[in-house]
């Protein structure tokens, strides 16, 4: 039943919906202190300490979520993941909306549509990882869905409102990443081709679009007077990734979610193709697809456009005869995307599983604080004369978070980096003598340094830091200012 014209409605998703969306939080706060930071949340946690219109390599609003965590529950890994665990929540209660949306409304079969779709987000791989650790993904995926929710209310209901919803969450979402563009840019298209087109000419449309520029402008005025970073970074990703991220995209659009998800993602394709007020966002998928092999893009980029495919689907598989077998299988996926997306597997037994192979952020946040270890143990081996004017050199910016975050713990010295964002902050202090540089390749340093010993490797790190070199460098070459656009590298 269509909400009476002219009045906004309230939307209650059932009771069921409710609560799997808050065992999900609670689930994710439960394991949240398992395992350790990953690389990114260090990065976001260093780069929340300087806050910023804009970085070269992300906009600010994970960075500041980061800072605004710590600032009020305290410098603490958890700290960090209660923001993730309530989007995660918020993501599958989202899902339920959309596929009421879409036709799941307050028959039984509409209710279990609701629910399988809040199910199924619950219990997919990419929510889980995304609601585990603080990503850009994390913030992404809850803007993003929103934004199709209004979308369809203006396309499904008419109501051209919600395009002032859309600009207003569209520029939000501009200050995460710059990729909400290819969601509105691909539905957009898909408008113009499928129709209908007749909501191209509501002038709310347009004033959503000029809310949504008023908003970004900030960000937007970064990006012109630094050179456009994003597309550097961008072109930076395509060449050190474009060619893995290929071969792996139509494996992970199966695994993003899970193979059941998957089957009834086909269907919900197949049920927006079929309804000409929603084309467009069947056709939005596949464009994003070719967009982002295109560019190199990662598989995670398209994550959005299953989430919705999926609501959608769930909204026929409601109907169909063999829902209970469907149950089941998403109830097996559920259980095998615990094991991949959190942090199940013993941190000692994780390198050489299968988990550590597909998973990179759990791989990648387990070792960070050894990581600072070992290095404050090379540190402590430099004469005292050398130590006091000593600093770090970070070969990215994972190595950098970890070396600040515990920094006071074992007495390291200031950390710099020419790792993205980090190489904008400058190097070392004139007259620096003395590196100890971790991540970055023997031969590099020598062109930087008259003297290098590795003097160890990183160890116990089932990531890519493990066998990383550690190293001990004196006598620059040059004054550092010269030095430093040597050391510069993106990815």
């Amino acid at each position: 039943m269509q909400p009476p014209p002219g009045r906004p409605s309230l939307v209650r998703p059932p009771r069921a919906v409710v609560a799997l969306a808050a065992a999900v939080v609670a689930v994710l706060l439960a394991v949240s202190p398992w395992y350790g930071y990953h690389r990114d949340e260090l990065y976001f946690r260093m780069l929340g300490e300087r806050p910023r219109l804009g970085y070269f390599d992300t906009p600010p609003l994970t960075p500041m979520i980061a800072r605004l965590s710590t600032a009020v529950f305290g410098d603490t890994v958890v700290a960090l993941r209660i923001v993730p665990a309530l989007c995660a929540g918020a993501l599958v209660v989202l899902a339920a909306l959309v596929a009421r949306e879409l036709g799941a409304r307050d028959s039984d079969t509409g209710r279990a549509a609701q629910v399988l779709a809040a199910a199924g987000t619950a219990g997919a791989v990419l929510p889980l990882i995304a609601g585990h650790s603080l990503l850009t993904l994390t913030p992404d995926l809850v803007l993003w869905l929103a934004v199709t929710l209004c979308l369809l209310r203006v396309l499904l209901r008419g109501d051209g409102r919600y395009w002032l919803w859309t600009g207003l969450l569209a520029g939000i979402a501009s200050y995460n990443r710059d990729l909400i563009v290819l969601l509105l840019g691909c539905a957009g298209l898909g408008l113009v081709v499928a129709g209908p087109r007749e909501a191209l000419r509501d002038r709310r449309l347009w004033l959503g679009a000029l809310l949504a520029l008023a908003i970004a402008s900030p960000n937007l005025a970064y990006q012109v007077t630094h050179n456009w970073p994003q597309l550097q970074m961008a072109e930076a990703l395509r060449i050190d990734e474009g060619a893995d991220n290929r071969a792996a995209f139509i494996p992970l659009q199966i695994l993003l979610l899970g193979p059941p998800q998957a089957v009834v993602c086909v269907a919900g394709w197949l049920r927006l193709w079929r309804d000409r007020r929603v084309r467009s966002l069947a056709l939005a998928y596949p464009v994003a697809c070719a967009l982002i092999l295109f560019s190199g893009g990662r598989p995670d980029y398209a994550g959005a456009f299953l989430l919705y495919l999926f609501a959608a689907g769930c909204v026929t598989a409601a109907g169909w005869r063999r829902r209970p077998v469907l149950v089941v299988a998403l109830a097996l996926n559920a259980v095998v995307a615990v094991v991949l997306a959190l942090p199940v597997v013993p941190a000692a037994s994780l390198a050489g599983t299968p988990v550590a192979a597909i998973n990179e952020v759990a791989r990648e946040s387990v070792g960070m604080r050894d990581l600072a270890a070992q290095t404050g143990r090379v540190v402590g081996t430099l004469p005292a004369g050398e130590r006091a004017g000593a600093v770090l050199l970070a070969g990215n910016y994972g190595e950098a978070g970890a070396l600040r975050r515990w920094a006071g713990d074992f007495g390291l010295p200031a950390v710099y980096s020419g790792h993205n964002e980090l190489w904008w902050w400058g190097p070392p202090p004139e007259g620096t003598r003395v590196a100890v540089s971790v991540g970055y390749p023997l031969d590099g340093l020598r062109t930087v340094f008259a003297e290098c010993s590795v003097v160890g490797t990183v160890t116990g790190m089932p990531g890519e830091e493990q066998g990383r070199p550690i190293t001990v460098c004196r006598d620059p070459l040059r004054p550092w200012r010269e030095l430093w656009p040597l050391v510069r590298h993106y990815s």
